[in-house]
């Protein structure tokens, strides 16, 4: 039986000044599919989800829906012909009650005053339909990530989606919390729901989608029915080269000086924490969501307020009460959010990478400009930052470029001790390849690293030693011999 298409963009053409974002674009996507779109950073697939729900109009080409054609969209012809979007960044309004949000743009009336309890009914009677239990009266704010997803998605079916776009949805989510919301797409699958997919967790893609488009450079490459193919050929598509190992091999280092040392630290969030860091090495730091390793982190560079407890750096105490004061020290903090905590998005390329050492640049209160570009495009060229030049704005990177763009602002401080906490979150496979090659180069140099990662592979295979936490707390040790997921779970779940 012929399959019938819903949307097909059809020759799409978008430019940017010094940048093709893309090249003559066709994908049909077919009723009641699964749909990934998969590719690197800066492959195109924003640029097309945007065209698609018409934020922004392509330069040539046409959108074909339902067999009707259309040179571009607006967002609120897309709206009107039932497209949906969720993206990372959710469309949320925080202060109000989950039922008003599903309810947002198309709320219900009961003569001049908002009809509270019928839109209250109505979003129990939709989440019930679903298989899902939420408090209609709950204020999004306090809702968990997970939920606030969950919010995004019946707001989407609320609106009698016939396409939903989900743009990196289990990015916040936990393993048990994305088998959920795959439960609620295989139940808008079988009502005839089409869902463009995009994540960067190829692992998902063959869980969850029947079909996968592969683009790069702002090009179509190629589709495949995702039974046909698998994760390494994909890879080979997305980057169009073959990558090597996926852990960069280096010969285990002599961990003899003691660069970093935590005695006994406690705040809110943990307790009696105490390890060492050694010079040349990265010191992984496992454990589940919740376990307080990003709140570790953070207590030492300055970020939490530490209630007891010493930190030494190459032996001596040192008061770290501010970020300031970690700075001064020679750390660094590679934030899990780069795009709220990492960097200043509005502003440019040479700029964020200068901002944390202007005084070394600057005289009478002025900046040297001259001085600036030159420390910034070295920077650009030493890590392979692609981007059309230092006065870029950094919001219009790609993830992999913006997580570049965070570590040369760090190296600029000639920081010797780098904390990473999620460090190739939302980076595609192959600027994830780049990242470990310069996590490896900066320990060969005799840097150190604290590394905190939910991905268990990258873990395992970055890490020299593991230190696993549990509700706020170490409760064992990994060396490099004895690395096992086994154990890393077990003492993960408060197994030891």
């Amino acid at each position: 039986m012929e399959q019938e298409t819903l949307l097909k963009a059809d020759r799409i053409i978008k430019a940017y000044p010094g940048v093709i974002a893309l090249d003559n674009v066709s994908i049909d996507f077919i009723k009641g599919e699964v749909h990934a779109i998969v590719g690197e950073n800066g492959a195109g697939k924003s640029t097309l989800i945007k065209i698609l729900t018409g934020a922004i109009q392509p330069d040539s080409g046409e959108i074909i829906f339902e067999g009707k054609s259309y040179s571009s969209f607006t967002a609120h012809k897309a709206l009107e012909l039932k497209i949906s979007a969720i993206y990372q960044e959710f469309n949320l309004i925080p202060y109000l009650s989950v039922a008003e949000n599903i309810f947002q743009g198309r709320e219900l009336l009961k003569g001049p005053f908002l009809d509270i309890r019928k839109m209250n009914q109505q979003t129990v009677e939709l989440c019930k339909d679903m298989g899902l239990v939420i408090d209609p009266k709950a204020i999004v704010k306090d809702l968990g990530i997970a939920y606030q997803q969950i919010v995004e998605i019946v707001k989407a079916v609320a609106k009698q989606s016939k396409l939903l776009i989900m743009d990196e949805p289990s990015a916040p989510l936990t393993n048990r919390e994305t088998k959920a919301m795959f439960e609620l797409m295989r139940t808008l699958k079988q009502r005839g729901v089409t869902i463009i997919y995009i994540s960067h967790m190829l692992e998902e893609v063959f869980e969850i989608c029947d079909r996968v488009s592969v683009m790069r450079d702002g090009r179509y490459i190629i589709t495949k029915n995702t039974e046909d193919t698998n994760i390494k050929e994909l890879i080979s598509y997305m980057v169009g080269r073959e990558l090597g190992d996926d852990y960069p091999q280096r010969v285990p280092p002599v961990l003899e000086e003691t660069v970093l040392e935590v005695r006994g630290l406690n705040t809110e969030k943990i307790q009696d924490i105490s390890f060492c860091l050694k010079k040349g090495e990265i010191l992984g730091i496992g454990g589940l969501v919740g376990a307080g390793r990003t709140e570790l982190v953070r207590a030492i560079f300055g970020a939490d307020r530490i209630h007891s407890g010493e930190i030494l750096v190459s032996g001596e105490k040192c008061v770290i009460d501010r970020p300031g004061a970690a700075i001064k020290a020679g750390l660094a903090l590679i934030p899990e959010d780069r795009k709220t905590q990492g960097l200043i998005l509005g502003m440019s390329v040479g700029r964020n990478i200068t901002y944390c050492s202007l005084k070394r640049i600057s005289s009478l209160g002025f900046v040297k400009k001259k001085d600036e570009e030159k420390i910034s495009q070295e920077f650009v060229k030493e890590l392979r930052i692609k981007t059309p030049g230092i006065g870029q704005i950094t919001r219009n990177l790609s993830g992999g470029n913006q997580q570049k763009v965070v570590l040369a602002k760090w190296l600029n401080t000639a920081s010797n001790i780098l904390i990473f906490d999620e460090p190739t979150r939302g980076i595609d496979v192959g600027a994830k390849q780049e990242i470990y090659s310069l996590m490896r180069s900066l320990v060969d140099n005799g840097k150190s690293i604290i590394m905190i990662s939910s991905d268990m592979p990258e873990l395992l295979g970055m890490s020299d030693r593991i230190q696993v936490m549990h509700e706020g707390r170490i409760v064992g040790e990994l060396q490099k011999g004895s690395f096992s997921q086994e154990r890393l779970l077990e003492l993960a779940s408060g197994q030891t």
